[in-house]
C-alpha cells in the first residue's frame, strides 16, 4: 500500500491509485461529514450554481447548500458551515457546490474508482476505512482558488500519518507539515489566505474524529457526484 499527496487537484492528473481521498477541510468535506452524519441521506456535489439549482428542480426536494469566495450563494437555504448542518435534517437531501471542494471531488471522481472524503471530523474512520481496503491511495487537497492551501495539507498530513503506508515525498512533506503543529486547532489557525470572519468554523473543524461518519461516491447524477456513507 503507497500513499502520494497532490496539493491542488491538478496535480492528482492522471491519477495513479485505486482510491482517491479528498481534502477540504474548510470546509467541504468537513461540513459534508457532519451533513452525513446528522442524518441527511445524501449530499449531491455540483461544480456550478445553476446546476445545483437544476439539480433540486429535477429532484423535488433537497436543502440548496454552498458558497463562493466563503459567503453563502444567494437565494440558497444555507452555506457551507458544518455548524449549518448540526441537529434534526431538513430534507432528504443536500445540495452542495463550494468554490473549491466540490470541483476537486468532481475532478478526483472522474479518475478515481473509489473516492472518501476525508477531514479531521472524521479522521480516524477514514484512515481506517482506507487501510481496511489496503490499496494505493492519493490523498486531493482541495487547495485554495487553484493553489497550495497548509489547512488541507495539514490534515492530509495527519490521514498519512495514521495510514502507515509506503510514502511519496509529498506524503512525507505533509507528514512533516502535520508534525509541526500538534495541535489541530493552531495547525488550522496557521493558514495565511482566505476570508477573515470564519473563526467558529475553524474551532468546529479542528476537532479531530468527533466523526464516525465515511462520506464516499455512490455514484454519478446527472454531472453531480451523489455522496452517501453506503
Amino acid at each position: 500500500m503507497r500513499v502520494h499527496v497532490a496539493f491542488t487537484p491538478g496535480e492528482a492528473v492522471p491519477m495513479d491509485a485505486p482510491l482517491g481521498i479528498v481534502v477540504d477541510v474548510l470546509r467541504a468535506t468537513s461540513t459534508i461529514s457532519q451533513a452525513l452524519a446528522s442524518g441527511y441521506e445524501r449530499v449531491y456535489c455540483c461544480r456550478e450554481v445553476d446546476e445545483a439549482r437544476a439539480l433540486r428542480d429535477q429532484l423535488g426536494e433537497g436543502l440548496l447548500g454552498g458558497e463562493r469566495e466563503a459567503v453563502r450563494i444567494e437565494g440558497f437555504d444555507v452555506g457551507a458551515s458544518p455548524r449549518e448542518f448540526l441537529g434534526e435534517p431538513r430534507a432528504r437531501s443536500v445540495i452542495f457546490s463550494t468554490t473549491n471542494g466540490t470541483r476537486a471531488i468532481l475532478e478526483t471522481a472522474s479518475r478515481a474508482d473509489e473516492v472518501l472524503l476525508g477531514s479531521l471530523l472524521n479522521l480516524d474512520a477514514v484512515a481506517a476505512a482506507a487501510r481496511e481496503r489496503g490499496e494505493d491511495v492519493v490523498i486531493v487537497c482541495a487547495g485554495f482558488q487553484g493553489r497550495f492551501a497548509l489547512d488541507d495539507a495539514y490534515c492530509a498530513g495527519r490521514i498519512v500519518q495514521l495510514l502507515g503506508a509506503e510514502r511519496s515525498d509529498a506524503a512525507k512533506a505533509t507528514d512533516a507539515i502535520a508534525s509541526a503543529w500538534p495541535d489541530a486547532h493552531e495547525g488550522l489557525l496557521a493558514r495565511t489566505y482566505g476570508p477573515p470572519g470564519l473563526e467558529d468554523d475553524i474551532a468546529f473543524c479542528a476537532q479531530v474524529s468527533a466523526l464516525d461518519a465515511v462520506p464516499r461516491l455512490s455514484r454519478m447524477v446527472d454531472g453531480s457526484a451523489e455522496i452517501t456513507t453506503r
